[in-house]
Order: C-alpha cells, then structure tokens, then sequence
C-alpha cells in the first residue's frame, strides 16, 4: 500500500499522540484563575457584585434567589420584571410561586455581549443586579445602590 493511500473500508482515526510526545495536558493547573472558564468567571461577578448588596439588604432579601442562565428563553412580548438591551433580555425578575421562592435571572451571554472588557461587565451585572433588587423591593435604583 502507498504511503499516503488507506483503506476504503476503514475509517480515518485522529491521533492526538502525534510525533510521540504524549497526549496534551490542561494549559493551566485547575488552581489558577487562568484556568477557569468563562461561565465560572462570570459566576464570580456575579457574586462579587451581589455580595455588599446583600449584606446591607440581607433581611429584605431572604425570600430571593439570584440564579444565571446562557441565554434567555423564548418569552411572550410585554412580560413585567425584565431588563432588555433592544430586545434581548439581559436579565429577569421571576416572582414567587406557591412551590418556589422568587428569582432574579441574569443572562451571561447577552450581558458579555454588551461589555467591552472585564470591567464593563463588572459594571455592567452591577447595574443589572441592582435594577432588579430594586425591583423586588420596590425601591429606586438608587435607594439600593447607595453604600
């Protein structure tokens, strides 16, 4: 058989321990920052930014959970407690049901979309974050953020 010529009835295999010098590793050890996905590092924004809001608002807010998504989910038009960029939903407010507490949602792409660094995205899930405890309390933006 001629070197660059294979077999009809077999199929063509991948080998990722080409020229013998093992199969890849991570690029980063798990216990660097580096080595965290977007997702997770979104998660962490999040936190961050919702953290010195809940300490000061940590009795109002006992009945609500802060949770993130992807993307948004198909909605039906004129749905009340959603933040929009256009027609994107940034993020939304769920309100209680009788078998679960309410919910605010956060929707990482379109939020990362909208950001042009680290730091406009920071910003950015702040002010999201803090238009929709607002909402929830009842209060001004303001009222919320201020601290």
């Amino acid at each position: 058989m001629a070197r660059g010529s294979r077999r009809q009835d077999s199929p063509r295999r991948r080998n990722r321990d080409r020229h013998g010098r093992g199969l890849r590793g991570p690029l980063y050890p798990a216990t660097l920052p580096a080595a965290r996905s977007r997702a997770e590092r979104f998660d962490a924004l999040v936190i961050e930014a919702l953290e010195p809001i809940e300490a000061r608002w940590r009795t109002e807010l006992t009945q609500l959970d802060v949770a993130v998504d992807d993307v948004p989910d198909v909605q039906v038009e004129g749905e009340d407690g959603v933040v929009e960029d256009g027609n994107v939903p940034l993020a939304r407010l769920l309100p209680p049901g009788s078998d679960n507490r309410a919910r605010i949602v956060l929707y990482r792409r379109p939020l990362e979309a909208r950001a042009k660094d680290g730091a406009d995205l920071a910003d950015l899930v702040h002010d999201v974050l803090v238009e929709q405890i607002a909402n929830y309390l009842g209060l001004d933006p303001d009222v919320v953020d201020e601290g």
